[in-house]
Formats: structure tokens, C-alpha cells, sequence
């Protein structure tokens, strides 16, 4: 079982919309995952902007891939190095510790997370 942030089985992130690279649900990741999509974050508007902004649409309906496309308050998966990206300007998105893969340690603070974190 995929560990979370916390060093505890990881939990479900989102089903509807359906998220993770593996469109399982959760934030576990693993070969081919690229983007390493393991932060399971709750997207704000000013977040969707942001992503918008750096050439990354997460508004758009893409059926195509069977993305929805994401409203505020909906769960994602997001990569990690875009996480960092809004934490640095200062419009990061909330996050589910107990959904967020351990891996994302390697790349933000748990102190960052924790301050981000959903109540």
C-alpha cells in the first residue's frame, strides 16, 4: 500500500472528478508518471488561474480525456513541481495530508504542506 505524507496508507483523493495519474482515485504514483501528480489538492479559483496562466488549463473540459475539467473546491491530483510553483507565488492550493503521496517529501517541506493544510 502507497504510504501518504504523514507515513500512513495513503487515502482516496477524489472519485468524482475521478483523479490520479492512474485514474484511481488516489495520488500514488509510479513509472511513466512523469509529472509525478501526487499532491491532493483542494483547487481554488486563484489556483485554476495560476495553472491557467503557465500554459496548463485545468478549467476546460477536455472529453476527449475524459477530463471534466476542474471547479473550485474540487480535489486533484496535482504535480508536485506545480504545487511548488503557486506555494513560491504564494497561491498554492489547500491539501488532504491523508490523500498526498509520501514521494512529494522529496520536493516540498512538510512544514509548507502542514500550513496549507485542509482543516
Amino acid at each position: 500500500m502507497a504510504k501518504n505524507v504523514l507515513g500512513e496508507d495513503i487515502v482516496s483523493c477524489s472519485r468524482d472528478p475521478m483523479t490520479g495519474f492512474y485514474r484511481d482515485g488516489t495520488c500514488r504514483t509510479g513509472p511513466g508518471d512523469h509529472g509525478l501528480h501526487c499532491v491532493c489538492a483542494e483547487v481554488s479559483a486563484e489556483f485554476l488561474e495560476f495553472s491557467r496562466a503557465r500554459g496548463n488549463d485545468l478549467s476546460t473540459p477536455r472529453p476527449e480525456f475524459a477530463f471534466p475539467g476542474l471547479k473550485p473546491g474540487d480535489r486533484w491530483c496535482l504535480c508536485v513541481l506545480r504545487w511548488k510553483e503557486a506555494f513560491e507565488a504564494g497561491v498554492a492550493p489547500k491539501v488532504h495530508l491523508e490523500a498526498t503521496h509520501i514521494s512529494t517529501l522529496e520536493f516540498v517541506d512538510l512544514a509548507d504542506l502542514e500550513a496549507h493544510r485542509v482543516s
